[in-house]
């Protein structure tokens, strides 16, 4: 089991599964949400259990996504795709070890100006 929470607690998460590979998304719309780029894991949602969810706002970024955070300290939670079963859940919300690291960054053609990725993984353009 996997848990956390956002920066003022308010929000907890528990996932009773092992986590996948997450990874690093360089979009637009992750930039200007996170305020770099947004790592996150799919989790299906029958694992994903949140305390505190009167917390979460949620912001219809697409017809299709929504994205969740914490009402009260506005940390980035969720990533939603409304109509599949599974939520993608930040990286940043999970206490200690996750035993999981990133497998591919995704939308680098919207990345920022001001990085570089140069880790070798792979890199797919959308």
């Amino acid at each position: 089991m996997h848990k956390g929470s956002c920066l003022c607690g308010a929000v907890q998460i528990s996932v009773q599964d092992e986590l996948s590979q997450p990874n690093a998304c360089h979009c637009t719309a992750c930039r200007k949400q996170s305020g770099h780029f947004g790592a996150s894991v799919d989790v299906p949602r029958s694992a994903l259990s949140v305390i505190g969810e009167e917390h979460v706002r949620w912001y219809r970024s697409s017809e299709k996504v929504r994205r969740g955070f914490c009402s009260i300290c506005g940390a980035t939670l969720f990533w939603d795709p409304i109509h599949l079963d599974w939520t993608a859940v930040a990286m940043g919300v999970f206490d200690g070890q996750t035993d999981t690291s990133l497998s591919m960054h995704i939308f680098v053609a919207e990345k920022g100006d001001y990085y570089t990725i140069d880790d070798g993984l792979p890199q797919n353009e959308y």
